[in-house]
């Protein structure tokens, strides 16, 4: 956790403050209790009614300091905590926008938002109670010891008694409660999974009928947080009654002790009063330390996954060749050169030995089978992936020495899965150039053939999305991904089986309107369907990771028996022929 303290260094002068507020806030209630023994011993036992006014008048003024410091302390506290929060939660949000695919897998997007909102808020409460506790509880406790030896030195013998006894009982709950804070945080990485997946995917879950087993897993994910959070709640509960029962004993300890040396004459009645508060403000402190110890476990496993996201490196990054320097036009030539890639823990590679060129002008059309591996091999061009084996280039440069930025810069890619932001029809589009006008957002949309449902709409290109845009269809969804790559005029389009959802006539009138549009870019088209890809100029067919054939329709009916059987399931002999 102290790691992570680190994004605190630039409060370091509030924190200064403070330290100096609470000082100032722990000396006022120290001075507090000799004030009222004074006014017992003197003012009360003498009949001094005018030093009681005069010592009542100055305990009121030390209060009212002391309760304008602890506000203070307690509002610079939360402009440190709030801050060192928000700039942990900027950084990690950062890091993780660096991350390939391969870390969003490893960790899990549930886990991810769970680490970026509730373990950081934990840090950020345990940072706030450091600032305010943590200072506060060692002074009280030094100073009262101090202030008590000062009063009655044999009476602390008492308090040698039951300050090791109520530090023991801590520690011996702590030491119980702290593997079920570890727990609940995982637990509460389930449990936003679930929920997660019920919400993302209600449509599939009442089409399917599986409403009630969602409930059902929800139930027992959030049965299994209650039962964990439960029991640290009943070993932490034992905490206040213990050290309460303690602190009493030690109160009557010290009464009946006190009250033999008031007999004796070894004592004032003030200051017994004064000694009992001392007592009081000493085992105080320890429960403050005892509420940190509850906080700290929890906030110290928080960090450790906190951490966990911060140490991870992307597997993908900008390579010391990717200098920056003159840039050179791009034409859009992707070459792949011997390329393989594997998954981790895959028990064969997903691509293997895979060589084509794609050029500008040129449609090229990667087919085969579920699993034969076209995502994958599309996804490495914008440097999802890294190859394992061989390179993948643009303009003849390996994209692994272009930055990231740059190479992303001229690539357009429209995901198999459409993907649509919160926010207006026209904003989605736009989220392809930023400063693009209006006139080119309606062009994009025409082009895409999304032009036509979406002047159908109340509000036209200022109708608002959903987000996940699920308030359009799955073809309307894909047209607006479609005009989001158009806008942005790069020259590669990857199009990763994105017409899938769309009907045969959009499909034709779409990629007819493309033609003119892509002229002197490269397009990669991944498909199912042989209708899209055989109008191509060049068809790679994938087989199990490896090519098993290359060349335009025609050719491929000639040569590639894998290509023969996708189009003999699909077509009829009719429309073969």
């Amino acid at each position: 956790m102290l790691r992570l303290f680190r994004y605190a260094r630039q409060y370091r002068a509030l924190i200064a403050l403070v330290m100096v507020l609470i000082l100032m806030q722990s000396l006022a209630e120290l001075y507090l209790p000799t004030l009222m023994a004074d006014i017992v011993n003197i003012g009360v036992v003498e009949g001094k009614t005018g030093y009681i006014w005069e010592m009542g008048g100055l305990m009121l003024a030390v209060t009212v300091v002391g309760a304008i410091v602890s506000v203070l302390a307690s509002l610079y506290a939360s402009k440190i905590s709030s801050g060192f929060g928000r700039d942990v939660r900027s950084r990690v949000f950062s890091h993780v926008e660096e991350f390939s695919l391969h870390e969003f897998d490893k960790i899990g997007t549930a886990s991810l938002i769970t680490r970026t909102t509730n373990d950081i808020n934990q840090v950020q409460q345990v940072l706030m109670m450091m600032l305010r506790l943590m200072v506060m509880a060692p002074m009280m406790c030094i100073g009262g010891i101090i202030m008590a030896l000062y009063k009655d030195a044999e009476l602390t013998l008492v308090l040698l008694v039951a300050l090791p006894v109520l530090a023991l009982s801590v520690w011996l709950i702590v030491r119980k409660g702290m593997p079920y804070f570890k727990a609940i945080q995982k637990k509460l990485d389930r449990l936003n999974l679930v929920l997660r997946e019920g919400l993302t995917g209600i449509r599939v879950i009442r089409s399917f009928n599986r409403t009630e087993h969602e409930k059902d897993r929800f139930v027992d994910a959030n049965r299994d947080l209650m039962d964990t959070a439960v029991k640290v709640n009943q070993i932490m509960a034992l905490m206040m009654p213990l050290m309460m029962l303690i602190m009493n004993l030690s109160t009557i300890a010290i009464v009946w002790f006190g009250g033999l040396r008031i007999d004796n004459g070894a004592m004032q009645v003030g200051d017994l009063m004064a000694f009992i508060q001392y007592a009081m403000q000493i085992m105080f402190s320890l429960l403050m330390f005892s509420m940190m110890f509850v906080m700290v476990p929890r906030a110290s496993a928080s960090a450790t996954r906190i951490n966990e996201v911060l140490d991870l490196q992307a597997t993908v990054k900008d390579s010391t060749a990717a200098a920056v320097g003159e840039k050179p036009a791009v034409r859009g030539v992707v070459e792949f050169v011997d390329v393989s890639f594997s998954y981790p823990g895959a028990e064969k590679p997903a691509l293997e030995g895979i060589s084509f060129t794609a050029n500008p002008g040129d449609v090229t059309a990667i087919i085969g089978g579920t699993g034969s591996g076209k995502s994958t091999l599309i996804n490495l061009v914008p440097r999802f992936f890294d190859a394992a084996e061989g390179a993948v280039r643009l303009d003849g440069k390996d994209v692994r020495n272009w930055t990231q930025e740059e190479l992303r810069q001229n690539i357009a890619l429209v995901p198999q899965k459409a993907v649509l932001f919160s926010g207006t029809v026209a904003d989605n589009i736009r989220y392809g150039k930023e400063d693009a006008t209006d006139e080119e957002i309606r062009q994009a949309a025409e082009t895409a053939q999304a032009l036509g449902f979406v002047t159908e709409m109340a509000e036209g290109f200022d109708s608002m999305l959903s987000q996940g845009g699920v308030n359009v269809s799955g073809g309307q969804k894909q047209r607006l991904s479609i005009a989001r790559a158009l806008i942005r005029r790069p020259k590669v389009y990857l199009f990763d089986d994105s017409f899938s959802a769309l009907d045969y006539k959009t499909d034709a009138k779409l990629r007819a309107a493309l033609k003119p549009e892509t002229a002197d870019a490269t397009v990669i088209i991944v498909a199912q369907r042989v209708s899209t890809v055989m109008d191509a100029d060049r068809i790679i067919v994938l087989d199990e990771g490896q090519i098993a054939g290359s060349g335009n329709h025609r050719e491929l009916m000639e040569s590639c028996a894998v290509y023969r059987e996708i189009v003999a399931s699909q077509l009829s002999e009719e429309e073969i022929a």
